[in-house]
């Protein structure tokens, strides 16, 4: 196709140094395009096409960090209260109240909430970049101050980690939007699901760190441990060894959180953010060129990202409002996704989190439940958790991220919550008649389907399925209504286990395999509302948010309806009221 001389003169003109055949100039590659949606476009589907390189391993540990730091200051909350019971509650035969150990458990999830929502909301109003890496310095710090915590005659221990928790669980709920729209953002499409599964399964590896390093600092100070034969005698050398041993637990949580702190903090912002929501295209050309080179944000040539701003007004791609907000998901087929996100994660983390309450049967089951003397208690503990963790859990996420990109994650979402609904049953109905050994082989399968199933997916999918514009707020309400079924399991149906116990039993849950039919309700449930999200296997972003099925006229009328556009047209049903 010829090009005309002024046409020549304007694309040269636009042209910067730099590139090459491995690292693109995009200014270079789209100089010749005026349109700033097509523009936009041919670098989206850049980032779509781009081949799997150390730029997606990089997002991949950078993100996948902080849900380690997560999983393992969650993960460690058994061991802590366990040692806090031990250390401070020494009339009390060394173990806390059950409202105690809950409150402690149920102050993370609670904070959680606030992060999911808060930091969802926030990464979508003043952007990505800005805020990633806050959230790891809330949790640093947070960590920090509960290892140096202390009781006093004006505030009591559980009341100080109570707080402690509740902070670091804001941390780590906006850790859930953030780290899974960035990955999703910087992912090719082919192995989009690998990378955010990868991410997530880094739980598992945060949980088996937890055990592990629990096992060291048993380890650390057996001599002192043995002198003791229970909790309740755990008194002088044995003490001050709990009471520095659930410090170094808690601390070293802190560790890894400040080794991804800086990466985190020099993450160039997400290129679909700088297109959709900044509406800077030239910038947003810049930054995909600069992280895939290893740089920390692109600079783009003055003159052209002048032009270019201002031609963002002719991007068609709406602007984020309340109002736009509102009549995005008063539709249907948009409403229904953030519903189905939202409900199947609430669905899973009922099951998911009351399916600690448990842990106990399965420790003795394998013989890892008791001891001689403290050392051996703690020793077990430690090892069974670290055993039941390799067995079902770390598997069950690593099947998600070989998967989840072939089979799909709709069909691993729903086939999950089949399987559990019926494990649970069984477990439930056939309590009484399960051996031991049969109860350590359910525990491991539920486990493994888990995690090969809805609680990867409901981490994957609400970070693919919405515009640009409300992905991180979605993804906040999804996790945040997941983190309160979570809350549920804990305060809620937790104590419905020892419903009709009376001292002398020989079951301290009689009530527990009921307890096990209601989660297989919850997982019957889960099947429905999983219908309702979309299979986003080997599809890009701007399709599943149906930006490439919508017509110029239906765009109209939805800005129209969010109070965009003047003069357009409104929809005869409207005129006609």
């Amino acid at each position: 196709m010829s090009t005309n001389p002024d046409e020549a003169a304007a694309i040269k003109a636009n042209t910067t140094a730099g590139g090459n055949s491995a690292f693109h100039n995009y200014n270079n590659d789209f100089a010749h395009v005026a349109d700033p949606n097509e523009r936009r476009r041919l670098a989206l589907a850049e980032i779509d096409k781009a081949p799997f390189g150390w730029y997606h391993v990089r997002a991949i540990i950078v993100a996948g960090v902080g849900f380690f730091t997560d999983s393992y200051d969650i993960f460690t909350v058994s061991f802590l209260t366990v040692m806090l019971g031990i250390v401070y509650f020494p009339h009390s035969k060394g173990a806390m109240s059950t409202a105690q150990d809950t409150a402690i458990k149920v102050a993370t999830s609670a904070g959680t909430v606030i992060g999911q929502f808060g930091f969802g909301i926030l990464a979508d109003l003043i952007g990505r970049k800005r805020m990633y890496g806050l959230e790891l310095i809330i949790i640093i710090f947070s960590t920090l101050a509960q290892s140096l915590s202390s009781d006093s005659s004006a505030i009591s221990i559980v009341g100080i980690i109570i707080f402690w928790r509740v902070v670091m669980g804001i941390g780590i709920g906006g850790d859930y939007p953030l780290s899974a729209i960035i990955t999703s953002e910087f992912a090719t499409t082919k192995w989009r699901g690998a990378m955010m599964g990868a991410v997530f399964s880094m739980q598992g590896f945060g949980q088996l760190t937890g055990a592990l390093v629990m096992l060291v600092v048993v380890a650390g100070f057996k001599e002192s441990l043995s002198t003791a034969t229970s909790y309740a005698t755990c008194s002088g050398v044995c003490g001050l060894a709990v009471d520095k041993m659930w410090r170094v637990l808690i601390g070293f949580g802190a560790v890894p959180g400040c080794i991804a702190l800086y990466f985190r903090l020099t993450i160039p912002e997400t290129p679909r953010y700088t297109f959709d929501v900044a509406r800077d295209v030239e910038k947003a050309g810049e930054d995909v060129q600069a992280y895939i080179s290893g740089k920390r944000e692109g600079k783009p040539d003055e003159l052209s990202h002048a032009q270019m701003i201002k031609q963002a007004d002719q991007l068609t791609v709406p602007k984020a409002s309340f109002k736009d907000f509102i009549a995005f998901y008063s539709k249907w087929q948009n409403g229904k996704v953030l519903l189905g996100t939202a409900g199947s994660w609430f669905m899973l983390d009922i099951a998911y989190y009351g399916l600690g309450l448990n842990t106990a049967t399965v420790l003795t089951a394998i013989g890892y439940a008791g001891g001689k003397t403290v050392y051996h208690i703690m020793y077990n503990l430690a090892a069974g958790n670290a055993i039941i963790v390799c067995a079902g859990a770390i598997p069950g996420y690593w099947l998600t991220v070989a998967t989840v990109d072939t089979i799909g994650r709709k069909t691993i979402q729903m086939g999950g919550f089949i399987i559990l609904t019926i494990l649970f049953i069984i477990w439930g109905f056939a309590y009484d008649k399960i051996h031991p050994k049969g109860m350590f082989a359910l525990y491991v399968f539920v486990q493994l389907f888990f995690n090969f199933g809805p609680n990867a997916t409901t981490f994957i999918v609400p970070g693919e399925c919405f515009p640009t514009r409300y992905r991180s707020t979605s993804h906040g309400i999804s996790a945040g209504s997941g983190k309160i079924g979570s809350i549920i399991a804990q305060a809620a149906i937790a104590p419905l286990r020892t419903r009709g116990y009376h001292k002398g039993d020989k079951s301290s849950s009689p009530w527990l395999n009921h307890v096990m039919e209601i989660y297989s309700a919850f997982m019957f449930a889960g099947i429905f509302t999983s219908w309702l999200i979309p299979e986003t296997k080997r599809k890009t972003l701007e399709e599943l948010s149906n930006e490439y099925e919508m017509s110029p006229a239906d765009r109209m009328v939805e800005q129209a309806a969010a109070g965009k556009v003047e003069g357009a047209a409104e929809p005869e049903s409207d005129k006609s009221v």
